[in-house]
């Protein structure tokens, strides 16, 4: 099994091993930095970013520290648009004859579409950080619906991913982590237009 997947990628299971254990040997910083750049580089992968922390750490080091770089990354873009928050939003406004009426319906659902964006990832973490600081959505709303969504979000990757090197081993366990990233990305899209609407 090993051996055709090495034919098909010029890339060793030892050579991913070998920078697994290097990304590791430095604690918990990458742990955390990374998944906090990703916050504001939203073209990061941070599903790659998670199962590299589990598969680096272990299960919950890895969730732990994932959950705490995104959930300061989301935060540190929330206060950034606050500090800009009547210039964007008179702009918004302004450009969009519809943007009152929007945040309007923001701010009335707040928690519960921060949440469930929050909860699924491929939704657009990064635009929802700044419409939520954009709007009078109060930082102790957006801090719990973040910590809670990104929190179940991150842990069902993480369970998925825990054990990804064995995926070169057994084929049918990539068949089951992509099934489940692509039910997570079609629910994600169903509820995002629900929200659109």
């Amino acid at each position: 099994m090993q051996q055709w997947l090495e034919n098909i990628f010029p890339i060793r299971l030892s050579d991913i091993e070998q920078w697994l254990e290097t990304y590791q040997s430095y604690g918990p910083i990458p742990g955390i930095l990374v998944p906090f750049v990703e916050s504001f580089l939203p073209f990061l992968p941070l599903i790659a970013i998670i199962i590299t922390n589990v598969t680096a750490y272990g299960l919950l080091p890895g969730f732990l520290f994932s959950w705490l770089g995104v959930t300061l990354g989301a935060l540190s873009v929330f206060y950034i648009a606050r500090l800009y928050q009547a210039r964007f939003r008179l702009f918004i406004e302004r450009k969009h004859p519809k943007g009152k009426a929007f945040f309007h319906w923001f701010e009335k659902r707040g928690f519960s579409a921060i949440f469930i964006f929050s909860c699924f990832p491929f939704s657009p973490s990064f635009i929802i950080n700044i419409v939520s600081g954009i709007s009078n959505i109060s930082i102790r709303t957006f801090a719990i619906a973040i910590v809670a969504g990104k929190g179940v979000m991150i842990f069902i990757i993480s369970l998925v991913g825990q054990d990804f090197l064995s995926v070169f081993y057994n084929p049918w366990r990539l068949i089951l982590m992509i099934s489940v990233f692509a039910l997570l990305w079609v629910v994600g899209k169903i509820v995002e237009s629900k929200i659109k609407q």
